[in-house]
């Protein structure tokens, strides 16, 4: 028997996703929600967004900003709302049952936007509107919000006739559906797979390391085991430390193996399938490739602009790299080692190599680095640069009990945003760590602040005992951090251009920037401090650290360049020429002279910045031309004598974080600079324009 429309609208008033929320600050309630309110409540909202775009293209009256811009800002509230909590729980805590609807959800979202993007009145209203953008009298912001809205229908089809519309949403489905399957493929292999270290097998490692190996151990149903897990935070201090070249071998293998192992999650054929459609759907747009389509859309502009980057910092990055193997193959056989430096080798003898060369080793730092005082030390950085200030609140509904929220008042001591940090791995969650946001900040109907989240994937501290963190860990903190200042300290009043809404090219910059603040002596002075003594970071401890920072860059640098190179040439190069995937791979590593002791940082069939979704497909090099930028940014506050100068964070703050996607990110560096950036700050702040000896 059918549903009648009284039975509907009683099961929609028990769906806490359709009700008002009578939480703090209206957050999701997530211990009512539950998996099978995902699907009614994406029909409503589908339903709900349909008839209000349906309202904008049959309006009788002429187009005008506000019935058309500002009334397709207003549009989608309900689908926003209820995406933000499902992507969430399916990224940071997810389960078969979420899993599963998420593929019914990303194929309903393609049919759902597909006709919208490629409505033709819809289009023809916007496109009158930029026709005469000159004469509508608009804000600079109004301006911006126009020429993005026009440039989005453009490159999503609007303007193609019926059967290329056609075929674009047939691909727009299908891409979808293959980027939610890679994802899961991954999870699924990383889920898989765990190695059980037994008393024989602890050797090199440190107690905070197998500490964090029991504590993985309890949270998978095996309490008083421990077990290396296929999460980055496990698999690269055991590489780094363990002394059994056997295990670090194995672990080396299942890590850069992951959806390559011919299994049910197995990536390669998903891969060659969206680069087909991609290259398809940029044919049809009118480009020669996929990457000339997505990199017009950006500060690059060009596949050529983005190759002259990424090869001016290879050359150097692979000489330091090729240094540094010779050094660390001369310190095997000086060990009496009879074999040559493998992949799972170059980290514990890299490692080795510091120790002698500047004395210091990642396990002499850990100690101090105390997750919950980096914390601090994040906040305390922008209360003195911004004048922002963070309170613990115990009383905003969570979707997992290790998450904690910090209630962020501006300088008045108004109401600015909630940051929610997620900060442990577990096997809910996929690898990596990311900033996202359950709300964002606007103004268009009075001021809405966001709800902003980091999730990372920090080793647990077992037994009630404190996370510790790597430098690396440590600078991973601060960098979701400086992603999260991008939504939280968000001034702007459309939607569509709140926070981290910018050029993907420009997107790492307030997070890469935010980075230098971890590593100054000021800051570490302060909050590096022994999670049993409570000593603070001893000075002589603290130079050896910071003259260690720019140690292995050779090997860094390769690792994310030839990802970024090989990300490119799938994107520039025919779709045929990619067919056998590990072909492909290889050849691309032969042809830029890849070190055969250095793996991808991201192998393709684990590659999900480019493959789950297409936000960084030939986008990855983003992470580095935002980096020119942030080295040579951080050189104002260098330049003024004082890493928190006030009238230095004010430009920070209103030329780069507050103003989201508002205006241009090139005259928006420009007006916190003073002038364009230095492309070679990035290669002395990696210390690549020096001798290898000088390093």
């Amino acid at each position: 028997m059918s549903e009648t429309s009284a039975q509907a609208e009683a099961r929609n008033f028990a769906n806490p996703l359709l009700k008002a929320w009578q939480t703090p600050f209206e957050t999701p309630p997530f211990a009512e929600i539950q998996p099978e309110h995902f699907l009614p409540a994406f029909e409503q909202a589908f339903a709900d967004h349909s008839a209000e775009i349906a309202a904008i293209t049959h309006d009788p009256a002429l187009p005008d900003f506000a019935n058309t811009i500002t009334a397709l800002e207003r549009s989608g509230k309900l689908l926003s709302k209820v995406s933000a909590v499902f992507y969430d729980l399916v990224s940071a805590h997810s389960n078969p049952a979420i899993l599963e609807i998420d593929k019914e959800v990303s194929l309903r979202m393609a049919r759902h936007w597909n006709p919208i993007m490629m409505n033709a009145v819809l289009f023809g209203r916007i496109a009158m509107l930029h026709e005469k953008r000159a004469s509508l009298g608009l804000t600079g912001e109004q301006m911006r919000l126009l020429e993005r809205t026009y440039t989005r229908f453009r490159r999503a089809g609007a303007g193609l006739d019926d059967a290329a519309k056609a075929r674009m949403a047939e691909i727009n489905e299908r891409v979808a559906h293959l980027g939610t399957s890679f994802s899961h493929h991954l999870l699924g292999d990383e889920q898989e797979w765990t190695l059980e270290l037994g008393d024989g097998d602890l050797a090199g490692l440190s107690d905070t390391f197998v500490a964090a190996a029991r504590a993985a151990a309890a949270e998978r149903g095996k309490p008083g085991k421990a077990i290396v897990t296929l999460s980055r935070s496990s698999v690269e201090p055991f590489l780094q430390s363990s002394a059994r070249r056997d295990l670090r071998e194995k672990v080396y293998k299942a890590f850069v193996a992951r959806g390559d192992n011919g299994n049910a999650n197995d990536n390669n054929e998903t891969i060659v399938e969206i680069l087909k459609l991609r290259e398809e759907s940029a044919g049809i747009l009118g480009y020669p490739t996929y990457a000339a389509y997505r990199l017009e859309d950006s500060m690059a502009k060009t596949p050529e602009a983005v190759r002259g980057l990424l090869e001016r910092v290879w050359k150097p990055a692979r000489e330091r790299a090729l240094a540094d193997r010779d050094a660390l193959q001369e310190l095997i056989a000086e060990e009496g080692g009879n074999f040559a430096l493998a992949p799972w080798d170059w980290r514990y003898y890299a490692e080795k190599l510091r120790q002698r060369r500047a004395n210091f080793d990642d396990a002499a730092i850990k100690p101090y680095l105390v997750l919950g005082h980096m914390i601090e030390a994040a906040f305390d950085c922008a209360t003195r640069l911004f004048g922002i200030t963070f309170e613990e609140r115990k009383d905003i509904p969570v979707w997992h009990p290790d998450v904690r929220v910090w209630e962020v008042k501006d300088r008045n001591g108004q109401h600015k945003a909630l940051f929610y940090g997620d900060y442990f791995a577990r096997s809910s969650k996929r690898s990596g760590a990311w900033m996202t946001s359950l709300r964002d900040q606007q103004r268009l109907d009075g001021d809405v602040a966001p709800l902003v989240i980091n999730v990372c994937n920090f080793a647990k501290g077992a037994d009630g005992a404190p996370s510790l963190l790597s430098p690396d860990d440590a600078r991973t903190l601060f960098h979701e951090f400086g992603h999260a200042l991008h939504g939280m300290l968000s001034d702007v009043t459309y939607p569509s251009l709140s926070g981290t809404s910018v050029f993907t090219d420009f997107v790492e910059l307030p997070s890469q920037l935010y980075e230098h603040w971890q590593e100054r002596p000021e800051v570490l002075q302060r909050f590096a401090r022994h999670y049993q003594t409570g000593e603070s970071l001893p000075d002589d401890l603290l130079q050896r650290f910071l003259a260690a920072r720019r140690f292995n860059q050779g090997f860094a640098t390769v690792e994310f360049v030839s990802s970024a190179l090989v990300d490119l040439e799938f994107h520039t190069q025919p779709a045929a020429a990619s067919r056998d995937v590990r072909a492909f791979e290889k050849q691309e590593l032969e042809k830029i002279g890849m070190p055969a002791e250095i793996s991808l940082r991201h192998r393709p069939t684990q590659f999900g910045h480019i493959f789950s979704g297409d936000h960084y497909a030939s986008g990855y090099y983003s992470y580095m031309w935002s980096e020119v930028m942030d080295a040579d940014a951080f050189g104002a506050f260098e330049e003024a004598g004082d890493i928190f100068d006030p009238a230095t964070a004010k430009r920070l703050h209103d030329d780069i974080y507050s103003s989201g996607g508002s205006r241009d990110p090139e005259e928006a560096y420009v007006a916190f600079r003073g002038r364009e950036p230095e492309p070679d700050a990035l290669l002395r702040r990696r210390g690549l324009l020096e001798t290898p000896e000088a390093a």
